[in-house]
């Protein structure tokens, strides 16, 4: 019988000892991670991130979320309707929205937004449920997490009309150039950072992060999706966020325990973690 060689594994960045990441968005509840969800907490733990925000996209799933933060001290979810998802969205549904929001272990709304390339429901449709989901988290003085693609310009003309936020917010899965980061910047806003940066042609998010100040910045897996170099094209997990700090920390010229350290206390601050 022929031997085959075993794969060998990729090995994960070291951050250093007591350095710990915080994966900003994930989308724990999904189908993806039914098999190995125990073991796969278990991994991010011992890759140093220490916890993990995970997402809803509507309302089955915002529930779901809450429920798995209900059941492990360091996740936490967030409480929202994606755009592709708003078309059924209803008063009965905003009421709901509004009341999972109360939950303790809720930490920001979203994730929501404008997005103009899948176009699931129709650009006004998506229009009228970010206005009105924006307003909702204004109310309940949560940060907001913001759904981005190729929106651009009107997903900031809604958002300047509709400040100030005091809570803050964050564009998630960070897409835009220098010029779309600093409008952000100037909303009090935060900007996420993905796997994306690793990938060989994303030249204009690198340049991005290298003009963005460190202390606006988080990082996020949006796992399943997404996953960094080298591990593009497989299942992204809250592990592999060490490639995208790895990433944010070559690009600026600094220690990765330096952006581990810098975008922890960013992600607390924005979420209002400290103490809990």
């Amino acid at each position: 019988m022929e031997k085959t060689t075993p794969k060998k594994e990729i090995p994960l960045p070291v951050a250093g000892s007591g350095a710990a990441l915080i994966d900003t968005h994930c989308h724990l509840d999904m189908s993806a991670y039914q098999a190995d969800y125990d073991a796969l907490l278990l991994r991010a733990k011992d890759a140093g991130v220490t916890r993990i925000i995970t997402v809803g996209i509507d309302l089955e799933s915002s529930r779901r979320a809450i429920g798995l933060a209900e059941k492990c001290e360091t996740i936490y979810a967030t409480v929202g309707v994606h755009p592709h998802n708003v078309a059924e969205l209803g008063e009965a549904d905003y009421a709901e929205l509004e009341d999972l929001c109360c939950h303790p272990k809720v930490v920001a709304y979203g994730e929501v937004g404008l997005d103009y390339v899948k176009n699931y429901a129709p650009v006004s449709l998506q229009k009228e449920h970010f206005g009105r989901q924006v307003e909702l988290a204004r109310k309940l003085r949560l940060p907001l997490v913001v759904h981005d693609r190729e929106a651009h310009d009107d997903i900031m003309d809604m958002l300047e009309s509709a400040g100030p936020f005091p809570a803050g917010g964050v564009m998630h899965c960070f897409s835009g150039d220098v010029t779309f980061a600093r409008r952000v910047l100037a909303l009090g806003f935060d900007i996420s950072i993905p796997g994306v940066v690793t990938f060989a042609k994303a030249e204009m998010l690198q340049e991005a992060v290298r003009e963005i100040p460190l202390n606006s910045l988080v990082l996020e897996t949006d796992g399943p999706f997404l996953a960094p170099v080298p591990f593009r094209g497989k299942r992204n997990e809250p592990r592999l966020l060490l490639f995208t700090a790895q990433k944010v920390a070559e690009l600026k010229g600094i220690t990765l325990e330096e952006v581990a350290r810098q975008t922890t206390m960013n992600a607390v601050r924005l979420f209002g973690l400290e103490g809990r």
